[in-house]
């Protein structure tokens, strides 16, 4: 199956600046059932993560459903842009999240049908890494009429409402917070990846690092609103994963035959 891959620049009001996007496509010869879609966050990471590698495998190998990836690049305001709609952590870094989850919803959803000729579809997934993965799991966690489903690569679940050194909790975690303070389980499912080298500190000296016990503590939160392993939440833990495109590249087939397998 032929992939295209074609650059467009947008001009995002809400974002005060242009935004480029990535999309990738099977050719539309190839498209012979509803296609997918798939946002992606730190889209200008993809020749890095070898996407387009990993999605000829897996077409050619008949494991993936046909799917529209559009991945977002990021802006210089990315620290800003990144994070959890309305709650910034303990630095004020992203104070934008909430124009950003905006922009996804109000300018980049509604046009893409003028810029992909397509607005129908099957499934619709959101995925990133590290804090663009934190981005993505907030906005499907809080929208889940627009998506089906959250990708994240070593998610950046320590996004915290205090500093450490001045009287910080696991309470002060702030995705944790949102998910317990959601009145409803939404009906979305996710799909959550960590590395065991993602890095080195362990807050509370557990022996575990603290990516993955922060992880893990968001998935037993997801659990306690209902969420049911494996059907609704998948794992995966990476021995030796480092907190890089390479790991991340090398889990993507895992995401994408989870996210949209035959």
């Amino acid at each position: 199956m032929t992939i295209t891959e074609q650059d467009i620049n947008i001009t995002s009001t809400l974002l005060s600046r242009e935004v480029t996007l990535t999309i990738l496509k099977p050719e539309d010869s190839d498209i012979a059932e509803p296609l997918n879609l798939l946002l992606l966050n730190d889209g200008q990471e993809l020749q890095n993560l070898g996407l387009k590698t990993t999605l000829e495998t897996l077409y050619n190998s008949n494991r993936l459903k046909p799917v529209l990836i559009v991945a977002i690049h990021a802006g210089e305001d990315r620290l800003d842009e990144y994070g959890i709609a309305g709650k910034p952590d303990f630095k004020g870094r992203g104070a934008k999240a909430d124009v950003y989850t905006q922009f996804i919803k109000e300018e980049l959803l509604p046009q893409l049908e003028q810029l992909t000729g397509f607005s129908e579809f099957d499934t619709t997934a959101f995925a990133g890494f590290s804090l663009g993965g934190l981005s993505a799991f907030d906005i499907v966690w809080n929208n889940p009429l627009s998506f089906d489903k959250a990708g994240v690569f070593s998610g950046s679940f320590w996004w915290r409402g205090k500093d450490l050194a001045k009287g910080y909790t696991d309470a002060d975690r702030l995705m944790h917070q949102v998910i317990r303070e959601t009145k409803a389980k939404p009906g979305i499912s996710a799909w959550l990846q960590t590395g065991t080298k993602d890095e080195s500190s362990d807050r509370n000296k557990n022996g575990i690092i603290d990516a993955i016990d922060d992880t893990i503590d968001l998935i037993r939160e997801m659990e306690t609103k209902g969420f049911k392993r494996p059907e609704e939440i998948q794992y995966v833990e990476l021995v030796g994963g480092t907190h890089d495109t390479a790991t991340w590249g090398r889990a993507m087939a895992k995401f994408l035959v989870w996210a949209f397998g035959r």
